[in-house]
């Protein structure tokens, strides 16, 4: 695997995630019921085959990492000049929800006045803003202020907080004691870093990639402060085996990494439940001539699908829009059979459009499977009431999401992901789906049904790595160039209320508009605001809202949820998302809501609608990806308007620009435990 870019910034604003970050971990919450799954993981090890014995042959840093590896896997400490290698981590168990009504969405605690107000003191001296006093505190728990006057670098771990801040607050507490070498500012931002790379999507870093990130930091000793990181339980490191041994003699080459716990508890926890599916045949809750009547009522790659599901625990689906009905005919075959069978999708959008195409109430979002809020339930072992899971969107799983539903399955049960390989991964850590296919350790089953239309044909395309020139005889797609940021402004807004619908009978309602970014002259910010003039104007009463503004609503990091504003009152801003209301409590409107008549691609994946408006200003260039293009693109159902203001650069990214790599170790983790490993 390339090693990734190590981000120096915060991932940018296309994530589509609110600045709240609080909520991004759980693994502290679970500490207690981590000791036991624990036991069981360390039961397993054990009857795994050994560790590979490597590094012999290695010399340099390489073979001082390995040093400090086994240093500490005998109980020593490791020698001052290199890292140190993590007991295997405790995989996190999956907690039994408690069904409940999605009525008022609950933030993180408040933390209590008098901590808040210790911490509001400590800041005011470090010269640092009172405002950050709650999210420190929260980040930080009841200690924090104690914790800050003995760490000031700890502020890094209140999200949006950048170094040169944190140092700012140092040198004010500390006076001369605070220097670029203190070893608590090198453990700081080492933690920081990571939680930079996690939210680009890597779920660990390799040792260069991070020291190399730690010296542009002004860090004057990198692998001591990672070392020291180590040393204190704020990261992990991980030796994984990579290639094969040149010949008999040779020992097997490793790779090291260093990640955050939480990370490392989601990955290995995701792979052991992967296993279990993929090496336990599924339970016999149908005649194999009923899954064989089924299949052969299907057609094309629908019959395969049905087919793979009857026999095995994990099948992978790729395909595009016109391709969701071959999951949707594997629903219908199962609940023909009498099984428990549910979908589970991204977005309440995508679940209103995919339940028309089933039979019966059987479609959920993930975050409400996993919550309680919908779908069967859970079974007297805490296990979903499942015999068949399939997941839609199955790109936009991060590590900590896919290991919960893996751990959520009953055995027995059967789990199919489905998904379009083209479009971006998940906003959150890990390329579960990509990771997947690449290691083909279960059925995968590609659609052979192409999406219809100059618009199928343009994605299509695209998704190859082809820029076409499309026939639109009903203006299926429109190109709208312009010269500059003022006239893509101009130009979207008039599509959006007048060209749209006046030339299609598509109202500004259902025509959603999508752009690579939140700031700049084109970016979501200046579009809303525009178009909220024209289609909705109102003094924002209620912190910068009026009734009937479409906004996107994120409850938790990387989840968006279209909606409209249908009022305000004490208890906070009233949301239709997908037809539930939500009440967005007061004190959590600012850092969760937004105007959502344009979108970035990240926000918009897992839904469509009748009519997209993409826009492409001069600055977006840098943003442009494939996986970006395509996303965009195949939101729109009928009509595809792209205001186009890159020259040369939109057919260059189309060609040229793949997705970044993530560096992940599903595979590494997977691998042993497939059939066959130990041959």
């Amino acid at each position: 695997m390339s090693t990734p870019e190590t981000p120096e910034e915060p991932r940018s604003a296309d994530d589509g995630t609110p600045a709240e970050g609080a909520q991004v971990s759980e693994a502290e919450a679970e500490l207690a019921a981590q000791r036991l799954e624990r036991e069981r993981i360390e039961r397993r090890k054990a009857e795994r085959q050994g560790p590979i014995e490597a590094g012999a042959k290695l010399s340099g840093t390489a073979a001082d990492l390995l040093a400090a590896v086994r240093a500490v896997e005998s109980g020593e400490k490791p020698p001052a000049t290199v890292f140190e290698e993590a007991r295997p981590a405790p995989r996190r168990p999956a907690p039994e929800p408690v069904r409940r009504a999605p009525v008022v969405p609950e933030g993180p605690a408040a933390p209590a006045e008098g901590t808040v107000g210790e911490v509001r003191e400590v800041l005011t001296r470090g010269g640092a803003p009172a405002a950050l006093a709650a999210p420190a505190a929260a980040a930080l728990g009841e200690d924090a202020a104690d914790l800050l006057r003995e760490d000031p670098w700890q502020l890094l771990r209140v999200p949006g907080v950048r170094p040169e801040q944190a140092d700012g607050f140092a040198r004010a507490l500390l006076g001369g004691e605070a220097g670029p070498d203190d070893e608590r500012r090198g453990r700081a931002l080492t933690v920081w870093l990571l939680e930079q790379a996690a939210a680009a999507g890597h779920t660990v870093l390799e040792t260069a990639a991070l020291t190399e990130a730690l010296g542009r930091q002004g860090v004057p000793g990198p692998e001591d402060a990672v070392r020291n990181a180590i040393a204190e339980g704020d990261v992990l490191v991980f030796q994984d085996a990579v290639g094969e041994a040149v010949g008999e003699d040779e020992e097997q080459p490793v790779q090291v990494l260093v990640g955050l716990e939480r990370c490392a508890l989601a990955e290995e926890s995701l792979a052991d439940g992967l296993a279990r599916l993929i090496n336990s045949a599924p339970k016999q809750d149908g005649a194999a001539e009923e899954w064989e009547r089924a299949a052969s009522a299907a057609e094309g790659s629908a019959a395969d699908l049905i087919r793979a599901a009857s026999g095995h625990g994990l099948v992978l689906h790729t395909g595009g829009e016109a391709a969701l009905a071959e999951p949707a005919a594997l629903l219908n075959a199962a609940h023909g059979m009498g099984l428990r069978a549910w979908a589970a999708t991204h977005s309440p959008v995508g679940r209103e459009r995919f339940a028309s195409r089933v039979d019966g109430p059987a479609v959920a979002t993930v975050a409400g499977l996993l919550s309680g809020a919908e779908g069967p339930g859970r079974d007297p072992e805490g296990a979903l009431a499942v015999d068949l899971l399939v997941v839609l969107d199955a790109p936009q799983l991060d590590v900590e999401t896919a290991a919960l539903l893996s751990e959520s399955l009953p055995d027995g049960a059967r789990l199919v992901l489905s998904g379009d390989p083209a479009v971006l991964w998940s906003v959150g850590p890990g390329r579960v789906f990509a990771d997947l296919l690449a290691v083909r350790a279960c059925p995968q089953i590609a659609s052979r049904r192409p999406d219809p239309g100059p618009l199928g044909e343009l994605v299509s395309g695209i998704g190859v790595g082809e820029l076409l020139q499309v026939e639109a005889p009903e203006k299926e797609v429109v190109i709208v160039p312009v010269r500059d940021a003022g006239e893509a402004v101009h130009r979207t807004v008039q599509l959006v209320a007048d060209s749209v619908p006046r030339a299609l009978g598509v109202p500004a309602e259902e025509t959603q508009v999508i752009t690579p970014g939140h700031g700049g002259a084109v970016g979501t910010r200046a579009l809303n605001a525009a178009l909220k003039e024209r289609l909705n104007p109102g003094p924002g009463r209620f912190a910068g809202f009026d009734p009937g503004d479409r906004v996107a609503w994120s409850p938790a990091p990387g989840r968006t949820l279209p909606g409209r504003v249908v009022g305000a009152d004490g208890q906070g801003l009233r949301l239709d998302c997908a037809g539930e209301t939500v009440v967005v409590p007061r004190d959590r409107v600012e850092q969760t809501v937004r105007h959502g008549w344009a979108l970035t691609a990240h926000q918009a994946v897992g839904a469509r609608w009748p009519a997209a408006v993409v826009v492409l200003p001069g600055d977006a260039v840098p943003a442009l990806s494939r996986p970006w293009i395509y996303t965009a693109f195949s939101r729109a159902d009928r009509h595809l308007s792209v205001v186009h203001g890159v020259d040369q650069a939109l057919q260059r990214a189309v060609a040229e620009v793949p997705a970044k790599p993530r560096t992940t170790r599903l595979p590494v983790l997977l691998a042993p435990q497939l059939p066959g490993a130990a041959d």
